[in-house]
């Protein structure tokens, strides 16, 4: 069982998420209302997965990212938050976020998310999905990376769901919309990162981007 820590200052929807995630097989393990808190929680409960707001009393969602990452660092932290800010997203990416995803995101479409980062993948809202591109873009030009050129021969139903999960579609959806299973979906994303030699989802989006095999929205 998923071990989980939520962190949002607000009591209502702090107890919402708690209640949703223990219904569906999480174990919340703690929940913060503040960004001290939310590090000493971690720090103790060292969870699986961290659900954290980006605006709390203290210290910034980023900075609080941060700082869990190295008190906790097998967690993997997910920003949920209200902001659409393309800078958010670029500071979350460059902080080690595993995810962002805005607070309207639908409770399933919510939890489909976090089972695909538990199992090493990344989740972003739809909405933010166009807005990666520049963000990536921008991380590029800032790191002076380099645009050598890779030549994985990556399968057409492979190139499918990559450009799939550009779009910040989760396994389950890729896997409705193309009629196979989210295993098998995440089997391709699997081969997809072995083949291109990379860690994360956002890595491959970011090579595919750069190879012009997905067009920026």
């Amino acid at each position: 069982m998923p071990t989980v820590l939520i962190v949002d200052d607000a009591e209502l929807f702090r107890e919402a998420l708690r209640a949703a995630f223990v219904q569906e097989g999480f174990k919340v393990v703690a929940v913060a209302a503040d960004a001290m808190s939310a590090i000493d929680r971690a720090r103790e409960s060292q969870p699986d997965l961290v659900i954290l707001d980006l605006l709390m009393p203290g210290m910034s969602g980023i900075e609080v990212l941060g700082t869990i990452l190295k008190v906790s660092p097998r967690s993997r932290v997910v920003l949920l938050t209200s902001s659409e800010s393309s800078s958010d997203l670029m500071a979350a990416v460059k902080g080690g976020a595993s995810g962002y995803l805005t607070k309207d995101t639908p409770l399933p479409r919510l939890v489909a998310a976090m089972n695909d980062v538990l199992d090493g993948g990344a989740a972003i809202s739809p909405a933010m999905g166009g807005k990666l591109f520049g963000v990536l873009r921008e991380l590029l030009r800032h790191n002076g990376a380099s645009l050598n050129r890779r030549s994985p021969e990556l399968t057409g139903r492979e190139l499918e769901v990559l450009a799939m999960v550009a779009d910040g579609k989760t396994s389950r959806e890729i896997a409705d919309e193309l009629y196979i299973s989210e295993n098998t979906v995440r089997n391709h994303v699997r081969n997809i990162l072995e083949k291109l030699g990379m860690s994360s989802r956002f890595e491959a989006v970011n090579w595919a981007y750069r190879e012009g095999l997905i067009e920026a929205r």
